[in-house]
């Protein structure tokens, strides 16, 4: 059983380094979470090292200057590693003619690539880093595209893994969900963001240029998705802090409240094993 904690004072004496989720425990989308960028700033006061791990399809220098603008203070962290980061190495490795699927705000993720963005007849490779319009498309609005690359066997790069992310208080679709379609038509994925092996490693790389040696066992993880935080953090073998009031928080509470009976059966349910719990960090 995971054991409920109320602050993150309670158990952070245990750890030297602290790999935190960005979207849906430091902001929303929308605006910042105060006490959970407290309770990073103080650990790190404390001297424990904070690497933020995102599966945003940006290189980490754009999402440094987002999460300014939505309130997270840079006392909160010491760096950031962004599934963009580790998806630019897949990139510069593949052919050069991409069909790109994603907002223009998403570009930056193949400058100095040496790409040339074509349309999907003509593409040797996908690169998806979110939906054009996340607002009003759905996944299955690429159907038809995708089962064209399919037919041709165009490998596809997913930059964001995440299915959903919070934005206020309704859940946006993202790269992820495309590239599950991509899949089940038949298709080749290549993801390197959570909950894969590569992206840990870079954060953890990150760690020790801050700290010097890392001891696994006194590194925690903090996140709130099944498929992606709590996947990559058991796969890693990392103790997990589970934040209830995410993108799951419907599975199990009511309002504000969190049934406890039915988070231990979601979680069991789900074959999560994280070490503790709170519904947000703090």
């Amino acid at each position: 059983m995971a054991v409920r904690i109320n602050s993150f004072r309670d158990i952070a004496s245990r750890y030297d380094v602290v790999l935190c989720d960005v979207w849906g425990v430091l902001h929303n989308g929308i605006e910042a979470f105060k006490d959970a960028c407290d309770a990073l700033t103080e650990a790190r006061a404390k001297g424990v090292t904070v690497v933020l791990i995102t599966n945003s399809p940006r290189p980490h220098p754009g999402v440094v200057v987002q999460i300014r603008g939505l309130g997270v203070p840079d006392s909160a962290y010491d760096r950031i590693v962004t599934s963009g980061d580790v998806t630019r190495a897949l990139i510069s490795a593949g052919p050069k003619k991409i069909y790109f699927i994603g907002a223009e705000r998403d570009l930056p993720l193949l400058e100095g690539l040496g790409v040339e963005l074509v349309s999907s007849e003509d593409a040797q490779m996908v690169v998806c880093a979110g939906f054009f319009d996340d607002e009003g498309e759905t996944a299955e609005d690429y159907r038809v595209t995708l089962s064209g690359l399919v037919k041709r066997k165009i490998p596809f790069i997913c930059a964001n893994p995440d299915l959903v992310v919070e934005r206020g208080h309704r859940l946006i679709p993202c790269a992820g969900a495309i590239a599950k379609v991509y899949e089940d038509l038949g298709g080749e994925t290549r993801i390197s963001g959570k909950p894969y092996i590569p992206i840990y490693r870079a954060s953890l790389s990150e760690a020790k240029a801050v700290r010097g040696g890392i001891d696994l066992t006194r590194v925690i993880a903090v996140g709130d998705g099944m498929p992606t935080d709590v996947k990559g953090a058991q796969d890693f073998g990392l103790d997990l802090l589970y934040i209830s009031a995410g993108i799951h928080a419907r599975e199990y509470m009511i309002e504000t409240k969190t049934d406890e009976a039915k988070l231990t059966a979601f979680l069991k349910s789900e074959g999560a094993t994280p070490k503790w719990w709170m519904p947000r960090l703090a």
